[in-house]
């Protein structure tokens, strides 16, 4: 068996790949991890999502922990990802583990690894973890282990609840009270993941759909995309509501509709909660973006005088700069999103309230919000199309570009070339186009920004035919 962490974590499908036997395998390799980096004797902190089996996965996790000699602090039910990183944090823990497949389709589950900081498991950590699995494998390691009802007589599982001290934390950074006094009309989907009643419970009146266990998550990945937020934009654009809001299967990542109820993208969610946290909430810091994401950003930074950093895609990336620097906020084209004071990692819960707490102390929707700042910096359109390529031609494919010579395209001249993660061509007025070949699938992602539409669709046709797609 070979495991690959991916960009947050590993994944696999239920009973193939992710079964009790490589979790157990993995479980083992981190908590020898622990124990190398003299880490073990702080504990670890153990969370799980809603999808089947999850709360096993985490109790065998529990299991081996303690079998290693490791305290356990194991949440007593389902939990947003970013609940269990406010926990490592909170509690001074040397880990987190959190088993969740993210926005993955229903028939995966993941294992994920928050380091001491409370943040993603960097990929100088994840290359250790990998090696220990495969070393562990090769010397015939034995999993170490103690049974549930054993260990936890011994005292070294606590059960926790989660919410208690990271609804603490939220309510520091957020002012709550101001947001009911508001009385937005807010519809809420958690997508029947671990974010599933925390904004009625922050916020009652909130309207939540989607909230009840549903493992199978209603047949479609718990991903906030724009195809799979179709029912709050027709709740919002009924009238019945102002906003609305979504998480992933884990909680770390958002999606929204905006009083328009127009789909109201991770982009311009970055841009909005931005200029909030520099206007309205007085915070400084660095700006950190991926190469996939707006040119927003970079101008919204240019205008406060803000340093700006951008990274290969993947959270992990803006995290080991958020660890390095001062940096305000960090966000990726997937949703992602983090802020200063909190934890150096995704949270769509604390992104949620912040477009909400923007919303009620300028008194205007999210549209507005957006239009107001386009209006200082130009107006932008942004699109993303995933085509199916065979490995074979997408290898072919990776050789062309590196080879250059792409002067012009789509009767643009190339001003220059960013290859940092996929090839990125960026042409003088700003516009751009990311042609990126998926790593582990046979995917090939195409992303443009300009200011116009016909813009983004004609360097995404281009983007096909130099791919010959």
């Amino acid at each position: 068996m070979e495991i690959k962490f991916g960009t947050d974590g590993w994944r696999g499908v239920i009973a193939r790949d992710f079964t009790f036997d490589n979790l157990s395998i993995v479980a083992q390799a981190t908590m020898d991890y622990l124990h190398k980096n003299n880490l073990a004797e702080r504990g670890v902190v153990i969370g799980y999502d809603r999808r089947f089996l999850s709360r096993e996965f985490a109790e065998r996790v529990a299991e081996i922990a303690v079998g290693n000699n490791i305290r356990v602090w194991l949440t007593s039910d389902y939990a947003p990802t970013p609940a269990v990183s406010w926990g490592v944090c909170e509690r001074k823990a040397g880990a987190g583990i959190m088993i969740t497949a993210s926005h993955n389709p229903p028939a995966y589950n993941g294992f994920k690894v928050k380091e001491s900081f409370g943040g993603s498991a960097r990929p100088s950590t994840t290359k250790v973890l990998e090696q220990l699995v495969a070393d562990n494998l090769a010397n015939g390691r034995p999993v170490q282990a103690v049974p549930l009802a054993e260990a936890e007589n011994t005292g070294k599982i606590e059960r926790i609840a989660s919410r208690s001290a990271y609804f603490e934390q939220l309510s520091r950074y957020v002012d709550l009270e101001l947001i009911r006094t508001a009385g937005i009309a807010v519809v809420v989907d958690p997508m029947f993941g671990a974010g599933s009643g925390f904004f009625p419970e922050l916020l009652p009146g909130v309207t939540e759909i989607h909230g009840e266990t549903n493992p199978s998550f209603g047949g479609q990945p718990p991903e906030p995309t724009e195809e799979h937020l179709t029912e709050i934009a027709a709740l919002v654009k009924s009238g019945a509501y102002r906003v609305g809001l979504a998480l992933d299967g884990d909680a770390d990542r958002i999606g929204a509709v905006d009083e328009t109820g127009e789909f109201f993208s991770s982009h311009r969610i970055f841009t909005v909660i931005l200029r909030h946290l520099y206007e309205r909430k007085g915070l400084r810091g660095g700006v950190v973006k991926t190469v996939s994401t707006t040119r927003m950003i970079d101008l919204l930074a240019e205008k406060y005088g803000l340093p700006v950093f951008e990274t290969p895609i993947g959270f992990k990336h803006i995290c080991e700069l958020m660890l390095e620097h001062d940096i305000l906020m960090g966000g990726e084209e997937s949703g992602g999103l983090g802020v200063k004071g909190h934890i150096p990692e995704r949270d769509g819960i604390l992104m949620g309230l912040l477009l909400l707490e923007a919303m009620a102390m300028s008194g205007k929707g999210l549209r507005e919000l957006l239009d107001e700042t386009m209006d200082e910096i130009g107006h932008f359109f942004y699109r993303r199309i995933d085509l199916p390529i065979e490995n074979s031609a997408k290898e072919r494919l990776i050789v062309k570009l590196k080879a250059g010579g792409l002067a012009n395209i789509a009767g643009r001249q190339v001003s220059s070339e960013n290859f940092k993660d996929g090839f990125k061509y960026l042409f003088p007025d700003g516009s751009w186009l990311l042609i990126r070949p998926s790593g582990t699938e046979p995917v090939l992602r195409l992303y443009s920004e300009a200011n116009d539409p016909r813009t983004v669709e004609e360097l995404l046709a281009a983007g096909r035919e130099i791919a010959g797609l």
